[in-house]
């Protein structure tokens, strides 16, 4: 925490603070011109996030119900969904988002994530239009490069994240990491690999969209086959300046692959000796009921406003990051 006797101050100037209204006005003229409604919904929820490498925030609060855990959301992808599910059409929104031990110069706690998805929109549409949405922040960003997961690897670390035997990415990523990786899973291993060996170097002079992640990292995207026959998640992901600013999925709309992945994920996370949480019954339901085959994105508005206003650190944008909150 920080002791200063100042730190009841903001950490973002006032100016800042309203550079920051500006930029946020901006984000919402882009999707009022594209006829996409605005929504908001809960920031707790009855379920979290399962995803291996995230660790959500919960609560106990009194309901109608008696004394329940609640979670707070690490996105607001699934409430999103269930609208989506519910007839929405396109929707974007503005969610406030909480990811534990996420702290530091790129990091808080709790962050603004900014959310859309698009019906009946293919990735490589959604892809275009989150381009233009950066454009509009960044108009002096660079030339775009479409990059391959697995091409970047190969170009980087000379080794096919595809093909290559685990003990080769754990002793890989042990140089880069400094540390023993002899017990980290594949998945743990190629995520430190590109945080530490390949992330800092895209978006460098433009901007980088990574696409073909491997299966294993589809997490809620669908899988299709690359150029070179291999099963891959559809997914991308947006980098500028070193920074990751967005992740987009073709939407997985199976409710059955859907349970699957939450209860393979609660495996993992028992595995790496992780809490359970409680995967998300309603949006299984939802999509039973009837996802429309969709596309969606999130995209950190903090880092991209941080970037639009040449600031170092997100804090810097914030008026009072979990330090001074």
């Amino acid at each position: 925490m920080d002791k200063s006797v100042e730190s009841w101050r903001p950490s973002a100037a006032i100016e800042t603070l309203c550079e920051r209204a500006r930029l946020l006005a901006e984000v919402r003229r882009f999707f009022a011109e594209r006829g996409v409604l605005e929504v908001e919904t809960p920031v707790l929820g009855h379920a979290g996030s399962t995803e291996v490498h995230l660790d959500s925030l919960s609560t106990e609060a009194t309901t109608p119900a008696g004394r329940e855990r609640l979670w707070l959301q690490t996105s607001p992808e699934f409430h999103m969904k269930r609208l989506l599910a519910a007839g929405s059409g396109p929707i974007f929104q503005l969610a406030r988002s909480f990811r534990n031990g996420e702290v530091g110069r790129r990091h808080n706690l709790e962050f603004t994530m900014l959310e859309w998805y698009r019906p009946a929109w293919s990735l490589k549409a959604l892809v275009d239009e989150t381009e233009a949405l950066i454009r509009t922040l960044l108009p002096s960003a660079g030339v775009r490069r479409l990059r391959r997961y697995r091409s970047l690897f190969r170009e980087m670390l000379d080794v096919d994240p595809f093909t290559a035997s685990l003990a080769a990415l754990q002793h890989l990523a042990g140089e880069w990491g400094g540390i023993a990786m002899d017990d980290i899973e594949r998945d743990g291993c190629l995520d430190l690999l590109m945080s530490m060996a390949i992330e800092p170097q895209l978006g460098r002079d433009g901007i980088d969209i990574v696409i073909d992640y491997p299966p294993s990292q589809a997490a809620l995207a669908r899988h299709v086959t690359d150029v070179e026959g291999d099963r891959v998640a559809a997914r991308f992901e947006v980098y500028v300046d070193g920074l990751e600013l967005a992740n987009g999925y073709d939407e997985l709309v199976d409710a059955s692959e859907q349970a699957e992945r939450f209860a393979e994920d609660n495996r993992a996370r028992a595995r790496l000796g992780k809490p359970l949480v409680e995967s998300d019954r309603q949006l299984v339901a939802a999509l039973e009921a009837g996802l429309p085959e969709s596309s969606g994105v999130a995209l950190g508005i903090d880092r991209l406003i941080q970037l639009a206003l040449g600031r170092d650190s997100i804090a810097e944008v914030m008026a009072f990051p979990t330090s001074r909150c």
